[in-house]
């Protein structure tokens, strides 16, 4: 399994009869008391809502069984197919789940949310998939970008962009990713300069940029000085999307979709006042939106139909699949990595309700199971043939969207990296570029060694 567990037990029993575990030559385990626990875990674990929660699970489910009727059809009979017509609608049903307190429920009340804590936010997502409907159009700003103004924006912006984006009268997109800066964010080149009148001239490219062609607004990463180290030197700007001097390319994918986007920026103008966070701060913002994003990724894949008992289904449907062993050996591998994720998941879910802010661990989640889907997917596309990429199979989509998701929120090896360094200790990888500005890390990138 690609997850790390660390079991707690006393350092003076043996465990096991591995000639590993009972070689005398490995380092001796450490006692509990000096684990670093993200959670408590002196305590029975019960999973079982509370009463406070099954009260707001019934609560939920009855409001969705009331009004799911009016929810969009995306698939079968009656699925609408007009793309615009999709957005219209599901905006229209993120402002209804809005005004029910279905979405945005860990915001806090004064800015249009529920103030409650993660595991209501869990509950709602998993009512609404367990009615089959859709969730909120805008899984980016409700989940990633509107907390990240929560937490860094201006009280002016707090009040002008956030209701709108909760509703989904105003749809956002994120724009960080560039050509040559994508697994190193803080490489990007886009650039903000300062005019005499105090407001800012933006010019540059993003790409891979999910939903751009319908967003109205966007929160973008740009380089605001480029003569100290290139960590230092961003900015977070909120850009209009409609904006002159603003273009926006989609990128057709293999779904067939064009949901990624490079967008271009020729000398928009943007006001004194669309920096988040404060000029030269543009890192740790940007910070707090990767940390909502894998977080939301990794705890969201179970809402997205990335579960086990859905795998085994489609695969059960084979007779002779479901008898053959290797199948069900790698089935077995695949959902014991998604179980294993499921519990992380709760672990995290523990520790984001007493408050605690969630490290590059989350990372490991998104990165098992992005990649335990896409197994499940090429295993189910090997028992079912041809069929499984009918355009009519509930498959089809899967299997050709999941390889682009595994950029989003940072590539594998970007997180595996961070994993490695900032969770496990071990030694950074060499940094050339450590403490040099920007300006002159291309002359040196450049310089013979």
């Amino acid at each position: 399994m690609s997850l790390i567990r660390r079991t707690r037990r006393s350092p003076e029993k043996t465990i096991g009869k591995s000639p590993f575990l009972t070689d005398p030559s490995r380092p001796p385990i450490p006692p509990a008391g000096n684990i670093d626990w993200p959670v408590n875990q002196g305590r029975d674990v019960d999973l079982d809502d509370t009463a406070e929660q099954a009260a707001h699970r019934a609560k939920v489910r009855a409001w969705l069984g009331e009004h799911k009727a009016q929810a969009p059809v995306l698939s079968g009979t009656g699925a609408l197919t007009d793309e615009q017509e999709i957005v219209a609608a599901r905006r229209a049903w993120q402002g209804r789940l809005a005004e029910a307190g279905l979405a945005g429920v860990t915001w806090p009340k004064e800015y249009g949310g529920q103030g409650l804590g993660p595991i209501e936010q869990v509950i709602c997502s998993q009512e609404i998939a367990r009615a089959g409907v859709p969730g909120i159009l805008d899984a980016i700003g409700v989940g990633m970008l509107g907390p990240t103004i929560i937490a860094h924006g201006s009280d002016e912006q707090k009040a002008r962009y956030l209701g709108p984006m909760l509703h989904g009268d105003e749809v956002w997109c994120q724009l960080f990713s560039e050509p040559a800066a994508g697994s190193d964010l803080a490489a990007v080149q886009t650039r903000a300069r300062r005019t005499e009148d105090g407001g800012w001239c933006l010019s540059g490219q993003k790409v891979w940029t999910t939903n751009a062609h319908f967003a109205s607004y966007g929160l973008l990463l740009a380089r605001t000085d480029a003569d100290v180290p290139k960590h230092k030197g961003l900015s977070v700007f909120i850009v209009p999307m409609d904006a002159p001097g603003v273009t926006v390319r989609g990128l057709r994918q293999i779904s067939g979709e064009a949901e990624f986007n490079e967008v271009f920026f020729d000398d928009l103008a943007l006001d004194p006042d669309a920096v988040v966070g404060g000029v030269g701060n543009g890192w740790g913002t940007a910070l707090t939106t990767l940390m909502f994003e894998r977080v939301t990724i990794g705890l969201g894949g179970e809402g997205l139909g990335y579960n086990s008992v859905r795998f085994a289904k489609g695969i059960a449907s084979d007779e002779h699949a479901r008898r053959d062993p290797e199948v069900r050996k790698e089935l077995g591998e695949i959902s014991s990595e998604l179980l294993a994720v499921r519990f992380t998941g709760y672990r995290t879910l523990t520790a984001l309700q007493k408050g605690q802010i969630p490290g590059p661990e989350a990372g490991l989640a998104k990165v098992t199971i992005v990649n335990g889907a896409i197994k499940a997917g090429d295993l189910i596309a090997d028992v079912q043939g041809p069929d499984a990429l009918d355009t009519s199979s509930e498959w089809a989509y899967m299997i050709s969207f999941l390889p682009g998701l595994k950029s989003a929120g940072g590539t594998e090896e970007i997180l595996r990296n961070t994993i490695g360094e900032r969770v496990l200790g071990l030694p950074p990888e060499p940094r050339l570029d450590k403490g040099i500005p920007f300006s002159e890390l291309r002359s040196k990138e450049g310089a013979p060694a």
